[in-house]
């Protein structure tokens, strides 16, 4: 009986590296009925599946688990980073380019952000890369309304408390101050909802634009607002240690409609820093 517990690995894992969902979306879906195994729906996620078991997700065979692969996506506002919308929203997944497999987001961008959001086929590199011991840090273009100042910024450098939450201390960078509103570039390593939105309404500065320029060491660079470019596998074994050989890298996908023209970096280019760094992405 010992033997027959380490062979194969658990249902959830299985299907999450199947691209299906992450292990907690997968045990979800297994507390409701939705995945039976060798015709027998499953109650509880404790089960180890092989490649010999005949799994079922709403009635639907599994597809093979594919090497996992990463793509890195340029969000315009306005998108929900979401599956499915309850008020009817349009949502990444709609604008996506159809010959892309099954992906999941690696965290979310709100709707009002735009900027770098990474998408996977594999549900366990989302987990890894979700994950806080991780320790990558994000970095966004900020523009928010109010006369900036170092006493201002203060607070967010040292780690600031709204309510009663604590926010870890962040790296923020003063750019340019132009008119009433100011330009910053923060980074930070914790994912709380609206955190830098958050943190700078508590220091009298308001969030109107928020543009993500890099994850650990993915960078936007100069991806066109709604194209698509998977990250090529020599990055993902160097980065991530991923050992499995995915399919050769595919050149950006487009987005549909007119071109977005690339401009010189300059001072209200998005996601360029003012502090001379080099436009592009280093790492993909």
């Amino acid at each position: 009986m010992e033997k027959d517990v380490k062979q194969g690995e658990r249902i959830a894992k299985r299907l999450a590296r199947a691209g299906v969902a992450s292990r907690r979306e997968v045990e979800r879906m297994i507390e409701a009925g939705r995945v039976s195994v060798n015709g027998q729906k499953l109650a509880s996620p404790a089960l180890n599946v092989t490649d010999a078991d005949e799994i079922l997700v709403d009635g639907r065979p599994v597809a093979a688990a594919e090497p996992a692969r990463l793509w890195r996506y340029h969000k315009p506002a306005g998108l929900v980073t979401s599956a499915r919308d309850e008020k009817g929203r349009a949502t990444v997944f709609d604008r996506l380019p159809p010959e892309l497999p099954r992906v999941m987001s690696v965290g979310r961008l709100d709707l009002t952000s735009e900027g770098l959001l990474l998408l996977t086929n594999d549900g366990e590199l989302k987990r890894k890369l979700e994950l806080p011991s991780t320790g990558w840090v994000r970095k966004y273009r900020v523009r928010a309304n109010g006369i900036a100042s170092d006493q201002r910024l203060k607070p967010l450098r040292e780690g600031i408390m709204i309510g009663r939450e604590q926010f870890q201390p962040m790296s923020v960078e003063f750019d340019q101050q132009k008119g009433a509103n100011v330009w910053l570039t923060i980074g930070l390593r914790e994912g709380k909802n609206r955190e830098i939105r958050r943190a700078l309404e508590e220091v009298g500065l308001v969030v109107n634009r928020l543009i993500r320029i890099s994850y650990g060491p993915f960078q936007l660079g100069d991806l066109e607002r709604g194209a698509v470019e998977e990250v090529r596998p020599k990055i993902l074994r160097d980065q991530l240690g991923i050992k499995r050989e995915p399919e050769a890298a595919r050149p950006a996908h487009k987005p549909k409609g007119p071109r977005v023209r690339t401009h010189k970096p300059s001072a209200n280019t998005p996601g360029v820093s003012l502090r001379g760094k080099k436009r592009g992405p280093s790492k993909r």
